[in-house]
């Protein structure tokens, strides 16, 4: 082990002390050349941390865990989980470290957390390395998402090692540094409860509720008032993802927070022409998590969530199944509810003044969208513009036909507020081509398309001048996009 280095960053170790059975103490590699790439200097001051100080050599190697602050105790977590649908009772963090918890100045306790620091023992067959392009690609993926109003873990900074490694080809490494409210998941839920060991289960729910749900630690069911929270910040989570387009790509229960924030942005993207079976994933060959099955997967891994949790809801198994299956059930009406009050605040109706009229402008524009392969940020644009008195592009998008006529005097006999709508409905979403072309050119060593991109995603609702091609969706040369998992 290193020794630690005296910086002045200072770093609870709550989660491995409460936790130890499923916390690994662990050193990150050092870096044989460090350099910093990109610095989020907004989200350093947000969390209490000084820009200048983290672009300092010392700082630096703390971004990529190679200088410990005194005091803390990194280590990798252990959690379990379903990927694509298959139980892996021991997984982890083979590649990434939780440094440790940090206290923001407005009270917020988050991890600081590393992703491509090198091997753990948690690690499998994996180099525990990370490339530039992916780590990257988190950074502008979840800045975009911050900034669009998406609960998401947060990048802030990455760092190129001055080390290859070896993916298809010889690629840049890089290590990602961000913050979360904390790195809790289904899986680690699934861990304690595999494990047998009831007491851990219990630390674990309680340990949850005190970082995220202080006023539950007095519930009845501890367990139970847990659940339902995750339920109901998963059933929003994932309904803001579908009104902005978003496809996470592989939704395995340990990549599914308690805390409802978005975390590891791997094979995702944001969808053009609108179609539910879109799959970018290189790996989803059975689009297990198409754009349009998020909600169902979400409800499935919650469904484990909730068996998981089955020892500590009541003595009584019966009775405790009946308890998950109570809240589980939860989850449909409230991602239904809220994916159309959202669609409706898109449309710039209110629900509750014709209630049935309004739901079914969200079903048969869903429809129109489909049938006409609209591209679904730019639809959602035209139609703010139409409710300001120009339907050009709406008819450009969705077809000057019969139908579309029929929708839009139903629409606005409602009386849509474009001004409402133009709140809501992004001009600029991370559009996949242009995170390629930023992605490839920092690869190369130049990072002037990855800062342009990631100005022009900061203000995602704001027509600026200058920045029309970050609102254009792909040429059509650009063809069939895949991503991939970035291991």
């Amino acid at each position: 082990m290193v020794p630690a280095t005296q910086t002045s960053v200072a770093l609870a170790h709550g989660f491995a002390d409460d936790l130890p059975e499923m916390a690994i103490a662990w050193q990150a590699e050092e870096p044989p050349d460090p350099r910093l790439l990109v610095l989020n200097e907004r989200l350093a001051t947000e969390v209490g941390l000084d820009p200048d100080a983290l672009r300092t050599r010392e700082g630096v190697r703390m971004l990529t865990g190679a200088a410990v602050p005194e005091g803390a105790h990194p280590v990798a977590q252990v959690y379990a989980g379903h990927q694509f649908g298959g139980y892996s009772p021991r997984l982890g963090d083979g590649r990434a470290l939780l440094l440790g918890e940090l206290r923001a100045p407005d009270g917020r306790l988050l991890d600081l957390h590393l992703k491509g620091s090198g091997r753990t023992p948690l690690a499998r067959g994996g180099d525990g390395l990370a490339a530039v392009g992916p780590m990257l690609r988190e950074h502008v993926i979840s800045e975009a998402m911050h900034a669009l109003g998406v609960p998401t873990t947060r990048s802030l900074a990455v760092v190129a090692t001055g080390r290859s490694v070896q993916r298809d080809t010889l690629l840049p490494g890089a290590v990602l540094a961000r913050v979360a409210s904390s790195h809790l998941r289904v899986g680690s839920v699934q861990l304690a409860s595999a494990s047998g060991d009831r007491a851990l289960l219990r630390r674990l729910v309680d340990h949850a509720i005190r970082r995220h749900h202080p006023d539950l630690v007095d519930a009845d069911v501890p367990a139970l008032a847990l659940l339902q929270r995750v339920i109901s910040a998963q059933a929003s989570l994932v309904a803001r993802w579908m009104l902005v387009g978003f496809v996470h790509g592989v939704m395995n229960t340990d990549n599914m927070t308690l805390s409802g924030e978005t975390i590891d942005y791997g094979p995702c993207a944001f969808m053009d022409a609108f179609d539910p079976q879109t799959v970018y994933s290189s790996i989803d060959v059975g689009g297990r998590y198409a754009y349009g099955n998020q909600p169902g997967i979400a409800a499935w891994n919650l469904a484990r969530l909730g068996e998981a949790l089955l020892p500590v809801l009541d003595d009584d198994p019966d009775a405790a199944l009946a308890l998950a299956q109570e809240a589980i059930d939860a989850f449909a009406p409230q991602h239904a509810t809220a994916w159309t009050d959202g669609m409706l605040a898109k449309l710039g109706v209110r629900g509750d003044v014709y209630p049935q009229v309004a739901s079914s402008l969200v079903g048969d524009l869903v429809a129109m969208m489909q049938a006409t392969r609209a591209d679904h940020t730019s639809c959602f644009r035209a139609l703010t513009d139409a409710a300001r008195g120009d339907a050009t592009r709406m008819h450009a998008l969705l077809g000057a036909s019969e139908e579309l006529e029929a929708w839009t005097r139903r629409w606005m006999a409602l009386h849509p507020d474009g001004e409402a709508m133009a709140a809501v409905n992004p001009v600029v979403i991370p559009r996949n081509h242009l995170v390629e072309e930023a992605l490839a050119a920092a690869t190369a060593g130049d990072l002037v398309p990855l800062e342009r991109l990631l100005d022009a995603v900061s203000l995602p609702y704001a027509e600026r001048p200058g920045l029309e091609r970050y609102a254009e969706p792909a040429p059509l040369a650009f063809g069939t996009y895949q991503t991939y998992c970035g291991t």
